[in-house]
């Protein structure tokens, strides 16, 4: 791996839990009799939300953890958001409103019911515990950092604070460099998880489109396939915060497609087209780095050393498939639209095929997608 500097800061970034030694009434064994309560939670979780699926209902919920941690400022201060805090439950019509978070009320109104039958939990640990069991239903997706005791926000954060997709990469590395001092790497990884994630909203014309060929897995496909060059939309044209992406075709539920304009700038900009070139088919370095950046991102606002160290009630998430990333079919070499010359270019199959590569609508390869959605106030 060239980026040895950046392996170093992966390791050094990867916290170990403490050896469980207290036991829970389920007979589960803990570091802290605090973290009990987050056991029959990731349990109805699995069964009432997600049902053990990397499908929308998780992708949603995921995306929710960004939306309310990233709402902090440190230019602005205090008043403008408490990062972590939960205030995305605490005041559902307040900040779902705003226009980043369109499609998050979702997410919204299927946690708010939680925050009654598990009231022990505050509302920023709902969202962040609720976020790492819904990625241990991704394969390939690191066990991520948990941890407990958040404090319930007292107001709502105030607009403007989210990146989207249409922002420059000078507004949104400025913006993740004021919420809590992320490097330019740490933003890339973070960004791994838009390998299972859709896009809401973006495009009215079609439902919520894929980012890459591959999206019920974490995996790098989204690295590489924002590389290649685009031909064509989804669904409708000149949509903010959308570019051309190199897949747009769809047949039936199958949605082609969608590429943010920001994917596409921070993938060929200076400052950060070699760290994501740098993750093309290196699953377990990018997995290792989204998990360092991610226990950076869930606790902002809060001081670490105030909290409970839980990981050991975050379900282990499912195997990687141990696919290498490959071009997908009508794709290849010639389409990639490199920026970072430092390094070489890993060499990738392409996969067999006269004709696009078609994405699944669902997670289980069908067309009628398992789902829940509570109403809500959001």
């Amino acid at each position: 791996m060239v980026f040895s500097s950046l392996v170093a800061f992966v390791a050094l970034a990867t916290f170990a839990s403490a050896a469980p030694s207290k036991t829970c009434p389920d007979g589960t064994r803990v570091s802290n009799t605090a973290c009990c309560a987050f056991i029959p939670l990731a349990q109805d979780l699995q069964t009432n939300v997600f049902q053990s699926q990397c499908g929308e209902d998780a992708h949603e919920v995921i995306r929710l953890t960004f939306h309310d941690a990233i709402a902090i400022s440190q230019s602005k201060g205090p008043s403008a958001g408490g990062g972590a805090d939960g205030s995305m439950l605490l005041f559902p019509t307040v900040e779902p409103n705003f226009s980043a978070n369109n499609g998050i009320d979702d997410s919204v109104n299927n946690l708010i019911p939680f925050m009654q039958t598990h009231d022990t939990i505050s509302a920023g640990d709902l969202i962040q515990f609720a976020g790492a069991v819904a990625l241990s239903n991704c394969p390939g997706a690191p066990q991520l950092e948990f941890l407990a005791g958040r404090p319930n926000q007292t107001i709502a954060a105030i607009d403007g604070l989210i990146p989207e997709p249409q922002d420059s990469v000078d507004t949104i590395l400025d913006r993740f460099a004021d919420a809590g001092n992320f490097s330019p790497f740490e933003v890339i990884s973070l960004l791994a998880s838009h390998s299972v994630a859709r896009a809401d909203k973006v495009d009215t014309s079609i439902d919520a489109a894929p980012f890459d060929t591959t999206p019920f897995t974490f995996d790098t496909q989204i690295f590489l396939e924002v590389l290649l060059k685009g031909v064509g939309f989804p669904g409708s044209p000149n949509n903010t915060g959308e570019v051309e992406s190199p897949l747009p075709l769809g047949s039936g539920s199958d949605t082609g497609e969608m590429r943010l304009q920001s994917d596409f700038a921070l993938a060929r900009d200076s400052r950060t087209a070699c760290f994501w070139q740098g993750f093309v088919n290196e699953q377990e370095f990018m997995a290792s780095s989204f998990k360092a950046a991610m226990s950076k991102m869930a606790i902002l606002g809060h001081s670490r050393s105030d909290l409970i160290d839980c990981s050991d009630v975050v379900p282990a998430p499912k195997s990687a498939v141990n696919a290498p990333a490959s071009f997908p079919a009508t794709t290849g070499p010639d389409d990639l639209e490199l920026t970072c010359t430092s390094s070489q270019f890993p060499s990738l199959t392409i996969d067999v095929g006269a004709t696009e590569t078609l994405i699944p609508h669902c997670s289980n390869g069908g067309q009628d997608c398992p789902s829940v959605q509570f109403s809500g106030p959001a």
